[in-house]
C-alpha cells in the first residue's frame, strides 16, 4: 500500500518526511472510492483526510491545488497536504482571523472561497491540530435505478462541481464553461467521462464560446463520476443520458486521447 501511495503522488518536494509520517501512510488504507461526505464538525469527532477534508480541497481548492499544477502543492494528495498541513491551516483559518500575515485562501470573494462555509474551515483546522489522520473514504452505496443516479450525483455537485460550474449550471464567462445546454458536454459522453477522470488543460470551445482554464483531475471513483455525470445530463436542459459505472471503468483503462483534443463534431456541436 507504500508503494501505491508514493506511486500516486508528486516527488516529495521539502524535507521532514518523519517516522510518524511513514506510520500512518503505512497503517492506514487508501480506499479507492473517494466519495465526499458531510465534515465533521462534532467536538467528538476527530475529521479525517479521506472522509472530510479531501473533499473540501476538491470543492475549494483543486482548480490550483491539483496533480497537473507545476507552481503550487498538490492537495488532493494526502502526503503533499499532510506535510504542508501548518500552512495550509495558517492559511485557512489563521489568516481568515487576521492572525496571520499572508493572505487567506481560497483568495478572498473567488468562487472558491464563497463556496468555503466556516464549518468547512473549522474542519480544517480541526483535523491538523488532531494529527491530520488520513482516515478511511466512505463507501459508495452502489445506485440501484437511475432516478438513485440522479440523486447522489446531485449531492457531489453540489460540493465540489458548482463552486465553479455554479448550482445553476451556468458557469462564470469566459472562466468557467456552462454545463446549461452544453454542446461540448452533450457531443461525446466518452470524452465527458475522461474529462471528470483525467482532468483538462487548454482551449475549449463551448456554446460557441472559448475557455481556456484548468479542469483537475478528480480522485473520485467509479460509482461517483458515473453519478454525478448522470445528474449534469439529467439536469440544466442536457441530454438525459445516464452514465454506468461500468463506463467509467472503461475509460479509465483508455489513454486519455480527447483531453487536449477535440472529437469529431456531432449534431449536438
Amino acid at each position: 500500500m507504500f508503494t501505491q501511495i508514493i506511486s500516486n503522488s508528486i516527488p516529495l518536494k521539502r524535507c521532514g518526511f518523519t517516522l510518524m509520517v511513514l506510520g500512518l501512510l503505512t497503517t492506514a488504507g487508501l480506499a479507492q472510492n473517494n466519495a465526499p461526505a458531510a465534515a465533521a464538525t462534532t467536538t467528538n469527532q476527530v475529521p479525517t483526510y479521506l472522509r472530510d477534508i479531501q473533499p473540501i480541497f476538491m470543492g475549494s481548492c483543486s482548480r490550483c491545488h491539483n496533480q497537473q499544477s507545476r507552481f503550487v502543492y498538490n492537495w488532493l494528495d494526502y502526503r503533499t497536504a499532510y506535510l504542508d498541513r501548518w500552512e495550509i491551516k495558517r492559511r485557512v483559518w489563521d489568516s481568515s482571523k487576521g492572525k496571520y500575515y499572508k493572505e487567506v485562501m481560497p483568495v478572498a470573494n473567488s468562487p472558491e472561497s464563497l463556496a468555503l462555509s466556516e464549518a468547512d474551515r473549522l474542519t480544517i483546522k480541526q483535523w491538523v491540530e488532531n494529527g491530520s489522520p488520513i482516515g478511511a473514504a466512505p463507501v459508495s452505496v452502489a445506485a440501484q435505478t437511475k432516478a438513485e443516479r440522479i440523486v447522489a450525483g446531485k449531492k457531489l455537485f453540489s460540493s465540489i462541481c458548482a463552486a465553479c460550474h455554479q448550482a445553476s449550471g451556468q458557469g462564470q464567462p469566459h472562466v468557467f464553461p456552462p454545463l446549461a445546454g452544453s454542446d461540448y458536454l452533450n457531443a461525446d459522453k466518452n470524452r465527458a467521462i475522461q474529462l471528470v477522470i483525467f482532468g483538462r488543460q487548454g482551449q475549449v470551445t463551448v456554446n460557441g464560446v472559448q475557455f481556456n482554464n484548468n479542469m483537475p483531475s478528480f480522485p473520485l471513483g467509479d460509482e461517483d463520476i458515473a453519478n454525478v455525470l448522470t445528474y449534469v445530463y439529467n439536469s440544466f436542459g442536457n441530454s438525459g443520458l445516464e452514465v454506468k459505472p461500468e463506463e467509467v471503468k472503461a475509460q479509465r483503462a483508455n489513454k486519455p486521447q480527447t483531453v487536449n483534443a477535440p472529437a469529431p463534431k456531432s449534431a449536438f456541436e
